[in-house]
């Protein structure tokens, strides 16, 4: 196993998403509710609380966010997360965020299947939508 010594604090790339914590409104034309973001004690995990209508279905389910560490190696260079949700979806994320720019890349990063959002300049609201091949929907989360 990895000797836990050797990470003494969270990436900075991970700190930067101290931006999505708290508790904020999803809206948009095909979905309504709320997600809430929080730190796990140590700073190494983001947790994600979603509970939301999209297109007639609730949705209710919790993402752990952090860098992978498998028994004895080292941290991934992405951001990797895990939803799980009560309709048994288990997905998989790279989440990645640029200035004011916040991408979730749907399994691996450079997938045609992302979220891609802008901060408002006071950071109290992300406007921006998911989209896939095929599909996809705008949403914007504003802060509580």
């Amino acid at each position: 196993m990895t000797d836990n010594a050797q990470i003494q604090s969270p990436s900075p790339e991970l700190q930067r998403l101290e931006r999505l914590v708290g508790r904020w409104n999803l809206s948009g034309p095909t979905i309504q509710g709320q997600v809430t973001y929080e730190w796990m004690e140590g700073g190494f995990f983001l947790m994600q609380r979603v509970d939301f209508e999209h297109e007639g279905r609730r949705i209710k389910g919790i993402e752990i966010i952090g860098h992978e560490r498998v028994f004895g190696g080292a941290p991934s260079e992405d951001i990797k997360s895990r939803f799980y949700s009560n309709t048994g979806d288990t997905l998989d994320y790279v989440y990645e965020l640029n200035g004011d720019t916040l991408t979730i890349w749907g399994g691996q990063k450079g997938s045609p299947a992302k979220f891609e959002g802008k901060f408002s300049e006071d950071g109290n609201t992300v406007i921006g939508g998911w989209e896939w091949p095929g599909g996809g929907y705008k949403s914007a989360m504003t802060r509580v």
